[in-house]
C-alpha cells in the first residue's frame, strides 16, 4: 500500500481492525461456553433432586378413610415429602395428606398410607413427592 493511500484509509477510517474483531469472537465464544455449562449444570443438578413417584393402588377403607399405595425413588441418603391424595366422583379432592420419609437403603421405597377424608372417596393417588 502507497502512503497516500495509508493516510487516507486512517482519515475517513477504512482502516482494517483485526485485534477488535478478534476480541469480539473471543467474547462471543466465552459466553457461549458460559451459558452451555450453566444450562448442563442446571440440568445435572435438577435431575439429581428428582424424585420419581408411582400409584399401585388404594383401598376405600369407608367414608373417612382411603389407604393409597404407592412406590417413588429418590436419590442416595435423601430425606423426600409425598402429597397423597384422596379423589371423589368428579375429581374433586377430598383429602390430602403430606408424609415425610427419611432416607433408606433400599430403592424404590413402598409406601401404604391412610389418607383421611371429609366424603368418600372414589381414587386415592400420590400427587408429588420431593427431595426435603
Amino acid at each position: 500500500m502507497t502512503t497516500t493511500q495509508q493516510m487516507l484509509d486512517d482519515r475517513y477510517g477504512r482502516t482494517r481492525r483485526r485485534g477488535r474483531i478478534r476480541a469480539a469472537w473471543i467474547t462471543v465464544v466465552v459466553v457461549a461456553a458460559a451459558v452451555v455449562g450453566y444450562f448442563a449444570w442446571n440440568t445435572v443438578t435438577t435431575s439429581a433432586d428428582s424424585v420419581k413417584a408411582d400409584d399401585l393402588g388404594f383401598t376405600v377403607v369407608d367414608e373417612s378413610t382411603t389407604r393409597v399405595a404407592f412406590q417413588f425413588t429418590a436419590p442416595a441418603e435423601t430425606d423426600v415429602a409425598c402429597v397423597v391424595e384422596a379423589l371423589d366422583e368428579e375429581f374433586g379432592t377430598v383429602g390430602w395428606k403430606v408424609f415425610e420419609y427419611r432416607s433408606e437403603e433400599r430403592m424404590p421405597h413402598r409406601q401404604e398410607e391412610l389418607v383421611p377424608t371429609i366424603a368418600e372417596a372414589t381414587t386415592g393417588l400420590v400427587k408429588s413427592c420431593w427431595v426435603l
